[in-house]
């Protein structure tokens, strides 16, 4: 096992603005992927009060090696009320711009996409300037679903590619799917080409040079507009070893070949996920 590289040191969370966050998203019930998928930046972005949050609650039906998030089946189990506690939080703490994501709920009908666009209502609702960001599942690429979401008019949605094509039946869960994500994200652009769509992977997984390259075409001819780059961190024991660290000036590297490949913006680092310095990568 590779030992873990002095810049992927981060500090533990702390601090007043921290504690305010953890317990205001704890008194509405609410959950955060910051929390729930481990995220290496939670102390840097709830400090400045910035948190993605997590719908549809804490249990993924799906399980994807890399993915510290519970897995089972949550049985059919919704809050109503979570859209309006949603939109209330984000009122609370005044933000201009809040990411919205979710575990995949494959037990739901419509797998969750009406929920989806009533959170997003909500807070556009009670946040008139906000801007709002869907991390969106693959809704297993239904037009009606993402059309759900896209009617709720999100500034931008994005959907993760995650890895490469070729790592994606050893990595991700069955019933994701290279082509279809790619799918999702041509299917937005062909639904509504005024929305903004983005995407994100990891390094650090087995991948090779060209297989990243491969995916920044890829992610290009789909539309995406942002493309986020990051590296791979295993969770627990339990998940897949990190097989390269890559170092900040190989991220760099990747972030040049995709400007030149034509996206319009890539935002490339080893602390990189989809959902960091979301309002500021957008800018």
């Amino acid at each position: 096992m590779h030992r873990k590289p002095d810049w992927l040191k981060i500090k533990l969370p702390s601090g007043d603005e921290f504690k305010e966050v953890f317990e205001t998203l704890k008194s509405y019930n609410l959950s955060t992927v910051c929390q729930e998928a481990r995220c290496p930046n939670i102390s840097e972005c709830w400090a400045k009060k910035s948190a993605t949050i997590m719908i549809l609650g804490k249990i993924c039906t799906r399980s994807c090696r890399f993915c510290a998030v519970t897995t089972g089946n949550p049985e059919g189990n919704l809050d109503p009320d979570e859209p309006e506690k949603v939109a209330q939080v984000v009122k609370k703490f005044g933000l201009r711009y809040v990411v919205i994501t979710s575990v995949n709920r494959d037990d739901l009908e419509d797998l969750g996409s009406s929920h989806y666009a009533r959170t997003i209502e909500a807070i556009k609702s009670m946040n008139p300037e906000t801007d709002v960001e869907a991390l969106i599942p693959d809704f297993d690429a239904r037009e009606e679903f993402l059309q759900k979401v896209i009617d709720a008019r999100p500034l931008v949605i994005g959907h993760n590619i995650e890895t490469v094509r070729r790592l994606t039946p050893f990595i991700r869960d069955r019933r994701c799917n290279y082509e279809k994500s790619l799918s999702v994200l041509k299917k937005i652009k062909i639904l509504n080409s005024r929305i903004l769509t983005k995407s994100g992977f990891m390094l650090g997984l087995g991948e090779t040079e060209t297989d990243i390259i491969e995916t920044l075409k890829d992610l290009r001819d789909a539309g995406v507009e942002i493309v986020t780059i990051g590296q791979y961190l295993q969770p627990t024991r339990s998940h897949p070893q990190v097989r390269k660290y890559y170092t900040p000036e190989e991220f760099t590297k990747y972030h040049r070949i995709g400007k030149e490949l034509g996206i319009k913006y890539v935002y490339s680092g080893p602390l990189v996920r989809s959902s960091y310095n979301a309002f500021e990568v957008f800018k």
